[in-house]
């Protein structure tokens, strides 16, 4: 069964790679680094699978099914007015992760 506090739905598919790093840009949590030929997975736990990366791949390198983890549940309480605390958190973390704990606390999902 699926642990989303322990695993993601990321796939990277390095052979596709063409190391244009957008997506070194655009992730929050310093997933992707840069690599010798192409872009490495550095920190795939921290994924907080908000979809970013995957959006701004042009070769389409990279799959993450966004609006299961720990970006969601942040979405999903601003929307309806909440704050992360009483927010529920779709990553299965409780007050020491990052859907219940304070932002400056363990990256999202990781169990750092």
């Amino acid at each position: 069964m699926f642990n989303s506090y322990h695993e993601t739905t990321l796939r990277y598919h390095p052979e596709r790679c063409i190391n244009c790093r957008r997506c070194i840009q655009v992730c929050p949590h310093g997933v992707f680094g840069e690599g010798s030929e192409r872009v490495a997975l550095l920190r795939e736990p921290a994924c907080m699978e908000c979809g970013a990366c995957a959006l701004n791949c042009p070769v389409q390198a990279i799959d993450v099914q966004s609006g299961v983890g720990c970006a969601w549940a942040m979405i999903s309480a601003a929307i309806r007015g909440k704050d992360m605390d009483s927010a529920e958190c779709t990553c299965g973390g409780g007050s020491d992760s990052c859907c219940g704990g304070s932002p400056d606390e363990t990256p999202c999902c990781t169990n750092e």
